[in-house]
């Protein structure tokens, strides 16, 4: 029962190998030909023209941007320059109120002293005359030889008493007035620090302006050397396309030429090419990968493609040869072919390789293929033009 068990399953794993092998689909995707390589490049090639006039506007952008901030810069710059000298102005004026100041306070001092001095003489004076009492003064005029000097020993005290009078009151006035200009200048101090105030206010707003503006131009100036990073590298990669086109159109012409030449050239018979015995599978995997998913007839004309080959003074004269030439078919390339000849072929792709080797030419002398586009004419099988 147990052999019985692996027998069943040895037999489920061989037919699942070989549905694999002739019913797995096709991984199939034809080789490009030299005209559609060139059709892709000038198409990426226009793409990049398109990303670098993008990036070409952008920069544009970013220097008026950068232009027009740099004048604002400016502005703020000779604005700040006009607050800081009215600001230096006010410190002036300032400077010279505070020293106008401590002049009039040592003048307020002086004159107070003044008039206490002035006053101690004052009072010296009345005590000189009145300390004695009225017997004294009375004495004094009737010392008097005559009328007249009485008179003017009276007139004497009076004009004694006026004038210490009027010197206190004009030194009182004096110092009321040298108080009084203590008071404006004050106040002018206080206007004048209202003022720095208000300029300080506005040189610490054109500051922040100033700074933002400067941040505002250096994070432009960033943004303009990463466009001119990226236009440089639109630059390059649209010189490697040109590159890649002039290449690829050489290649172009090289392959009409050849075309031409092999047309001209002598051609073996089918029958008269040499087949080792694996260019039968060799042929069908490669039938399998360009063509799995196309009609009979179509795989037929794939395979004859590949004898034509041989058959062309312009190619190798080996199956091996013609297939594994140098950028000639992608499955080669990218690998797959190496894949589907550890899987083998479908059926109809070993009966197609069969029918092409036997010399069948539904294509006639056609040496390439490709997918179908307006700007080949020649044979149309299934989604393929050969010619």
């Amino acid at each position: 029962m147990i052999r019985w068990k692996s027998i069943c399953k040895k037999t489920i794993c061989i037919l699942l190998v070989v549905s694999a092998g002739f019913f797995a689909v096709p991984d199939h995707v034809n080789a490009e030909t030299t005209s559609e390589k060139i059709k892709k490049a000038e198409e990426l090639k226009k793409e990049t023209e398109q990303q670098k006039k993008a990036v070409d506007d952008k920069k544009e952008d970013l220097e008026d941007t950068r232009e027009q901030l740099q004048d604002y810069l400016n502005k703020l710059n000779s604005e700040l320059e006009e607050i800081s000298n009215n600001l230096a102005k006010i410190e002036t004026r300032m400077d010279d109120k505070q020293t106008e100041i401590v002049q009039t306070k040592l003048d307020i001092e002086s004159a107070k002293i003044e008039e206490a001095r002035q006053y101690e003489l004052m009072k010296r004076h009345l005590r000189a005359i009145y300390e004695k009492g009225d017997v004294t003064l009375l004495q004094t005029f009737l010392q008097t030889s005559n009328y007249a000097d009485f008179l003017n020993k009276a007139e004497y005290v009076g004009k004694l008493e006026d004038y210490d009078r009027r010197l206190f009151d004009l030194l009182v006035e004096q110092r009321k007035t040298v108080e009084e200009k203590e008071e404006v200048l004050k106040k002018e101090i206080e206007q004048l620090d209202e003022l720095m105030g208000e300029a300080k206010a506005e040189k610490n707003k054109v500051s922040t302006l100033v700074n933002s503006t400067s941040g505002t131009i250096a994070a432009t100036d960033g943004a303009i050397t990463a466009t001119e990073i990226e236009q440089k590298a639109y630059e390059s990669e649209i010189k490697e396309h040109e590159a890649n086109l002039a290449a690829l159109k050489k290649q172009l012409k090289e392959e009409k030429e050849l075309s031409e030449r092999a047309g001209r050239m002598a051609w073996s018979n089918t029958g008269d090419l040499g087949f080792d015995v694996s260019d039968r599978e060799l042929l069908a995997c490669l039938i399998f990968c360009e063509a799995g998913n196309q009609p009979y007839i179509g795989q037929v004309a794939v395979g004859s493609v590949v004898i034509n080959r041989m058959r062309s003074a312009a190619f190798p004269n080996t199956m091996v040869g013609v297939i594994y030439q140098k950028r000639q078919f992608s499955p080669v390339g990218s690998g797959r072919l190496a894949t589907r000849l550890s899987l083998g072929a479908t059926e109809s792709c070993y009966r197609a390789a069969d029918e092409a080797m036997a010399g069948s030419q539904p294509v006639g002398n056609c040496l390439f293929f490709r997918t179908v586009i307006p700007q080949i004419n020649g044979t149309i099988i299934g989604d393929h033009v050969f010619y």
